[in-house]
């Protein structure tokens, strides 16, 4: 059996919780560098990261007691998002670290029916940690060893 979304569990600190959906992108502005118009290596540029997890209203709610214990939703502190998925033939972690929620669409109402509301959280990852795949971190030490947290 290979790696499908239903193999994922998703962990938002201490929280687990189930997903209908979640995406994690990474944007890497590392360039080409280009004397008298010939490729001849490449620069290091910025990076960021970003996703969204698509949420039913009971896993938005354990959410929501978080947002409530903090105070408000924006007084929630940053935290660790972990997707990790197993099956007997492959297995991924992926560790997106520092992340904080900003929340996006969180009605989409349709009399008819049909199916469950979905509340949509997007989130950005804001630690100098950024993002370890399989327990390998996508960032060179280097590039954050100067990095106050």
């Amino acid at each position: 059996m290979r790696l499908s979304g239903m193999n994922f569990n998703v962990n938002m600190g201490d929280l687990l919780v189930n997903v209908d959906t979640a995406t994690l992108t990474i944007t890497d502005n590392s360039a080409v560098s280009i004397t008298s118009g010939v490729p001849d290596g490449y620069v290091d540029g910025d990076v960021s990261a970003t996703g969204e997890l698509n949420l039913n209203a009971s896993n938005f709610n354990l959410i929501s007691e978080a947002a409530q214990r903090a105070g408000a939703w924006r007084a929630m502190e940053t935290f660790d998002i972990m997707f990790y998925g197993k099956t007997q033939k492959d297995e991924l972690k992926v560790e997106a670290f520092g992340c904080r929620i900003k929340l996006s669409d969180i009605l989409d109402i349709d009399k008819k029916g049909g199916q469950a509301s979905l509340f949509k959280v997007p989130f950005d990852v804001t630690s100098p940690d950024f993002v370890h795949i399989n327990g390998v971190p996508y960032l060179r030490p280097e590039e954050i060893e100067n990095i106050q947290q």
